[in-house]
């Protein structure tokens, strides 16, 4: 599935702008769901999945 940078930008927009105004209920947990997944189909998805699981390994290593 090809997702281009300006739909992953677009959604995180919208939700940035849900999370400023505190509108975060059903539809806005819907568009992050979704930026999830559009972001993790792009390029920067196996960073973020690294990032997340050396911050997770330290957690658990204290």
């Amino acid at each position: 599935m090809a997702v281009t940078i300006s739909l992953v930008l677009l959604i995180g927009v919208v939700l940035a702008l849900l999370v400023h105004h505190r509108k975060v209920a059903v539809p806005g947990a819907i568009i992050a769901v979704l930026f999830g997944f559009l972001l993790a189909s792009t390029d920067a998805g196996p960073d973020i999945t690294d990032s997340i699981q050396s911050v997770a390994d330290n957690i658990s290593d204290r």
